[in-house]
């Protein structure tokens, strides 16, 4: 499968080079499927979703459902009814952080969450502890990126029906090691606890079966898997977002209103107020359909494992170079590489690479703990996508190593 002719935006010359994209954990580039969809859809489908009765609304409005739809299929949602779009995986952690505590956070009560999580994924869940006179519980990783288990296990019997909900990263935006999710639910669920999944890296980079998972939550956004910026999907069990309150009152989300009592439209609607970013919500339809031809693609596959290898190798030879996020088990880390130079600043090194063509992410990602618990203030990622090649690899360890010279 040839797939950089689909991605125009890897055409671009930067200062003179040859655009090298590696920064696609942030946000990943949109495909021609997408892009025209997009500009179909500002001409000859811009009209409110669910709401009048003319064409142009009826057009928008079943291609947003067609996202949904793409959506549920995409990640294995039992209905459509378990799918909400928002505007990102942070609105979707916040909605859950917001709605989950309203109904089943008391004073005492923990939310557990790991060392390593983004921000939004503890942000969110601080500003709900703080609001109802709860705590967060938080579980360590060792040095190679890994949480442990038994030590999982510890925690939720030593504050048997105290912890209140298990919120941890899929894959971390930091470390790209996979998470052992399936056990996490598993053992949570032993306790009646339920479980949140941060799915922004973990739906790019792993096969995601919710049902398979049986995980009670799972965040994640378009952008970062092809579609355009601003939607978000929140996955729920059906069980969760009944019992929730809604996260936002407005239009779209009611069924009756009146001065002396609102009832509230059937799920999904009922978390979805106002005018939906409908143009971006239609285009997750071709995104995931790109996302699950590459993911079954056999040799673009192996090409990503290819990259990942030599990354892994040649980033090690470099003197004074610390990767972070080197579990024991290879096929548990993505290609996605965070790491310090000793002598070079990370935002130097970023700086000078973006003058050799090469896009990569420096500073602390949005996970200040976790960066702490190594020792460090900022970081430099390389973060690839499958529409990357062996060649640009090379060409950015060559550009590395002349920038971190240049520094020392």
């Amino acid at each position: 499968m040839e797939v950089r002719p689909l991605f125009p935006a890897l055409d671009r010359q930067i200062y003179g080079k040859p655009l090298i994209y590696f920064d696609n954990a942030a946000t990943a580039q949109r495909p021609r499927s997408v892009l025209e969809l997009q500009d179909r859809m500002c001409v000859e489908a811009n009209g409110n979703i669910h709401r009048a009765v003319h064409r142009l609304s009826a057009d928008a409005t079943e291609l947003y459902e067609a996202g949904r739809e793409a959506v549920r299929r995409f990640i294995n949602a039992p209905a459509r009814e378990n799918v909400v779009f928002t505007s990102g995986t942070t609105a979707s952690i916040n909605l859950v952080a917001s709605c989950f505590a309203e109904r089943y956070l008391t004073p005492g009560d923990r939310i557990l969450i790991s060392e390593a999580e983004h921000h939004s994924n503890l942000v969110s869940w601080q500003l709900a502890c703080e609001r109802h006179g709860a705590s967060l519980e938080v579980l360590p990783v060792d040095e190679d990126g890994d949480i442990a288990l038994p030590e999982l296990e510890r925690r939720l019997q030593a504050a048997e029906g105290r912890i209140k909900l298990v919120a941890l990263a899929h894959i971390s935006n930091v470390l790209g090691v996979v998470n052992p999710v399936r056990e996490v639910v598993d053992i949570a669920h032993r306790h009646a606890v339920p479980v949140l999944l941060d799915g922004a890296q973990g739906v790019v980079h792993a096969p995601v079966d919710v049902q398979a998972l049986n995980c009670d939550f799972y965040a994640f956004s378009g952008h970062k898997i092809y579609a355009p910026t601003g939607i978000g999907v929140l996955y729920g069990k059906r069980k969760w977002l009944d019992a929730m309150p809604p996260y936002m009152g407005g239009g779209e989300m009611i069924e009756t209103v009146s001065f002396e009592k609102t009832t509230y439209a059937p799920l999904p609607l009922k978390f979805e107020a106002g005018t939906q970013n409908y143009v971006a919500a239609a285009c997750m339809a071709p995104a995931l359909e790109l996302a699950q031809r590459m993911a079954e693609d056999e040799a673009l596959q192996a090409a990503q494992r290819t990259m990942r290898d030599y990354l892994l190798e040649e980033l090690r030879k470099i003197d004074g170079l610390r990767l972070y996020g080197t579990p024991r088990e290879a096929e548990r880390k993505i290609p996605l590489f965070s790491f310090a130079v000793e002598g070079a600043f990370a935002g130097d090194l970023a700086q000078i690479l973006d003058k050799m063509g090469i896009a990569v992410r420096s500073g602390h990602m949005c996970a200040e703990p976790l960066l702490r618990r190594y020792g460090q203030t900022s970081l430099l990622r390389a973060s690839l996508a499958p529409y990357n090649t062996l060649a640009e690899c090379e060409t950015f360890v060559a550009s590395l190593r002349r920038a971190i010279k240049m520094l020392r």
